[in-house]
């Protein structure tokens, strides 16, 4: 059993805020971000379809189809949220990968494939052919009324860690982060916000991974940090 005891904390004097270098991540960021939506915007200036503007011509590849999608679950809501969720209550948040196994499954099998061939633009589409143009009105009111909440939120939480590491005001960040993004959807249709997330995704893989790694180096290790974790019932697999 692992029973040495470790207590941490910061040095005085050192400081939160962002470096150069951590400003020349995020301007690049958000620099890139609009850019993929300006080289669309560009390169189908002439195209003036409404499937190749929403559902990128049907014609992109597997892989940045895969990372928009897992972007649409990983949120910041996920990157700041899980990590505490994990301190407080262990690894017993692992679980939550059955359910998102299985509610990806059955979508894989048994609704997209639905849709799919009905050739539909989106599921209010489908709703409105199967149960009539009045419920997809409030179908549609519904998701809306609840992206608002949701994306508040979504919103809210990076902008408030932003603000606290940069010194950038709370409303200044939530509308640097609302018009980028706002900026290249509007462009560049679903072909932009497929490639931006897929970008996204590989840099928020990069800063995970960098996280990782230096937190393994700062404390000597990764299974220094698995000891501490299983000494302190941090390590819990089962019910």
């Amino acid at each position: 059993m692992w029973n040495r005891t470790y207590s941490y904390s910061f040095e005085r004097g050192e400081t939160t805020l962002f470096h150069v270098a951590d400003y020349v991540v995020f301007g690049l960021t958000l620099l890139v971000s609009a850019g993929i939506g300006l080289f669309y915007a560009i390169k189908d200036r002439n195209i003036n379809s409404e499937k190749e503007f929403l559902l990128a011509g049907r014609n992109l590849s597997v892989f940045p189809v895969s990372l928009s999608l897992l972007s649409s679950f990983i949120s910041a809501i996920t990157l700041l949220g899980t990590p505490a969720e994990i301190y407080k209550y262990n690894t017993m948040y692992w679980l939550i990968s059955i359910g998102f196994v299985i509610s990806a499954t059955a979508s894989a099998q048994i609704f997209i494939p639905v849709f799919y061939n009905l050739g539909i633009t989106s599921v209010f589409e489908y709703i409105q052919m199967r149960f009539g143009r009045l419920v997809r009105i409030i179908a549609c009111i519904v998701y809306l009324t609840w992206m608002l909440f949701y994306m508040s939120i979504v919103l809210y939480g990076p902008s408030l860690a932003l603000s606290a590491v940069t010194g950038i005001s709370l409303w200044g960040s939530v509308v640097a982060v609302g018009v980028v993004c706002t900026f290249y959807t509007t462009l560049g249709g679903m072909k932009a916000v497929v490639w931006t997330d897929s970008f996204q995704m590989l840099v928020m893989f990069a800063g995970m991974f960098t996280l990782l790694i230096a937190g393994c180096l700062k404390l000597g290790g990764l299974d220094v940090a698995w000891n501490v974790a299983y000494a302190n019932d941090r390590i819990q697999f089962f019910m």
